[in-house]
C-alpha cells in the first residue's frame, strides 16, 4: 500500500492562487495565497492539506498528513471487520431424496439462514426425472414451509433446464 495515491492534494501538490486555510486546532485563519498558507505550514512543522477542492476558495488544513493517513486506515478497518458480508449458500437434492436426507439439508439450510446468509435450494432432474417435475415443485415449496419460521421465500419454484431452485432470505432479527 502506497501513500503517494492520496485522495488529496498536499504541500506543493497544492497550486491555487489562494486558498481558506484552517488552522491545526479547527480555528478559521482566513483567505491567502497559497505560498502563504505553506509558509504557515512549514513554521508549524506541520502538512497543508487540501480538504474541500471544490469550494470557491479551496479550504486547506494545517495537519500530520500521515497521522491523518494512519488513523483513516484503522478507521477503515475497523469498519471492515465489522461488516457481514452475506453469501448465497446452495443445496441441491434430487427429487427421490428420503426424509433423513431431505430433514439433514433441512438443518444446514436453517444453520446458513441463522448466520444471515441466503440459501439457494435446488432439484437436479435427471432422465425421466423431468417428465415429474411437479414432484420436485412440492419437495422446493415443503421445503421453503418448514424454514418458515426463520426464513422467507424470495422467488416461486422456477425450473431452469434440468434444475428447479428457489431462494430463502433470513428473516430480520428483533432486537
Amino acid at each position: 500500500m502506497t501513500i503517494a495515491n492520496t485522495a488529496h492534494q498536499i504541500n506543493e501538490e497544492i497550486r491555487d492562487r489562494e486558498v481558506r486555510l484552517i488552522g491545526a486546532d479547527g480555528t478559521q485563519m482566513g483567505v491567502m495565497s497559497a505560498a502563504e498558507a505553506q509558509h504557515y505550514a512549514d513554521q508549524a512543522g506541520l502538512d497543508l492539506v487540501k480538504i474541500s477542492p471544490t469550494a470557491v476558495p479551496p479550504v486547506c488544513k494545517l495537519m500530520d498528513y500521515g497521522k491523518y493517513r494512519f488513523e483513516q486506515s484503522k478507521r477503515e478497518k475497523e469498519a471492515r471487520k465489522n461488516q457481514h458480508v452475506v453469501e448465497v449458500k446452495e443445496i441441491r437434492m434430487s427429487p427421490g431424496i428420503d426424509s433423513g436426507d431431505f430433514n439433514t439439508k433441512l438443518r444446514n439450510a436453517q444453520k446458513f439462514l441463522g448466520e444471515g446468509n441466503r440459501v439457494k435450494v435446488t432439484v437436479r432432474f435427471r432422465g425421466r426425472e423431468m417428465a415429474h417435475t411437479d414432484i420436485g415443485k412440492n419437495l422446493l415449496l415443503e421445503f421453503a414451509e418448514q424454514c418458515g419460521e426463520v426464513a422467507n421465500l424470495d422467488k416461486e419454484p422456477r425450473l431452469e433446464g434440468r434444475h428447479m431452485s428457489i431462494f430463502l432470505s433470513a428473516k430480520p432479527t428483533k432486537k
